[in-house]
């Protein structure tokens, strides 16, 4: 029975598993997007999530927290100095996942997961969000009484 237990084990023993995510979370860090199964894509997306928060604020033992997950040092390099500045101001989401189909050889659900904001294509189009406030508050703008000028120059 697997009362209680709410991740998805994949298939796979502990060690294995926990290799494997390390693995594709150093490789989504690296080339910013891989394809994968949706069931993967998922565990993946609660695997790298926590490890990017921990890289918004760089410290010797939010890094070494990072590196016991992802083991390469390289991964943990280029997120803490690229990927952490780019999401410096995001408060979480930092991965979408994309579902693309069925792959060919057994009809597994194929998807892709990326890092939000590296996609340009994705973001072009929408304008940058406004900071708004929680708090609805009416804002009265006063209107200047327009005052047209005549010339009586005619006269």
């Amino acid at each position: 029975m697997r009362h209680g237990k709410k991740f998805n084990h994949l298939g796979r023993k502990t060690a294995h598993r926990k290799a494997m995510l390390a693995n594709m979370a150093c490789s989504l860090i690296e080339h910013k997007r891989i394809n994968t199964t949706v069931a993967k894509a998922k565990a993946l997306k609660q695997f790298v999530e926590p490890l990017v928060t921990k890289s918004k604020e760089d410290t010797t033992h939010n890094r070494r927290i990072v590196f016991s997950r992802l083991r390469q040092k390289e991964a943990v390099t280029e997120l803490f100095r690229e990927v952490a500045v780019k999401v410096g101001d995001r408060p979480g989401g930092y991965t979408r996942i994309i579902k693309l189909g069925n792959r060919l050889g057994d009809n597994a659900d194929m998807a892709m997961i990326e890092l939000v904001d590296y996609n340009e294509i994705y973001n072009a189009g929408k304008p940058a969000k406004k900071k708004s406030t929680r708090r609805g508050r009416s804002k009265k703008t006063e209107v200047a009484p327009v005052v047209e000028t005549t010339s009586n120059e005619e006269e």
